[in-house]
């Protein structure tokens, strides 16, 4: 299928901010800044941008994104025709949601995604580029996990204590860097 030519200030956006999680405060900015730079980009380059729309969850798993899931139906119902987002990996670290991406825009149904640093249309180099940062996402998150694992277990083969020290005792943060010291707790919590 051709891709579908629309002019750029025809193009219906919905800018789409998402930061990892619901509780976590080190990106209580992540949202607003994201928006902010954007729209001010959008302002620019006469973007037109229909909606925003904010979400707090995880992208690592698919289908777990409510409000990206609405995006996705909203695409496949003609209300929007593009994408704004910060980057790539705001929109997918998993193989099921980019999935969806590429077929809208196999399917004519998504005509741009358009991030901070670059721009995606139904051509096979950008759908290429697309799916290489977002996989490089997914790569990113898997090897978290094992990174996580591989420092637990280390810190398991020097003797320290991986995690909270256990009921009766406490963790002395002075020294928490040095030896994770386990003293026991001599007042009642």
């Amino acid at each position: 299928m051709e891709p579908t030519v629309i002019p750029e200030s025809q193009i219906r956006f919905c800018l789409y901010a998402r930061k990892s999680s619901e509780g976590d405060e080190r990106q209580a900015m992540s949202i607003d800044s994201q928006i902010n730079e954007m729209t001010q980009m959008a302002n620019r380059l006469g973007i037109n941008i229909k909606e925003v729309r904010k979400e707090s969850h995880s992208a690592k798993m698919s289908g777990k994104r409510p409000v990206f899931a609405q995006i996705i139906e909203d695409i496949r119902s003609n209300i929007f025709d593009g994408i704004l987002t910060w980057a790539p990996d705001r929109l997918s670290r998993n193989a099921g949601d980019l999935g969806l991406l590429v077929d809208l825009m196999d399917q004519n149904k998504l005509v741009k995604i358009q991030t901070f640093s670059q721009s995606f249309i139904n051509n096979p180099n950008e759908k290429f580029l697309l799916m290489i940062l977002c996989s490089q996402a997914k790569l990113e998150n898997d090897q978290k996990g094992l990174n996580v694992k591989r420092g637990i277990r280390n810190k398991c083969e020097m003797g320290w204590r991986p995690s909270m020290a256990p009921v009766g005792y406490i963790t002395t943060e002075l020294l928490m860097e040095l030896k994770m010291l386990l003293l026991i707790q001599t007042e009642e919590v």
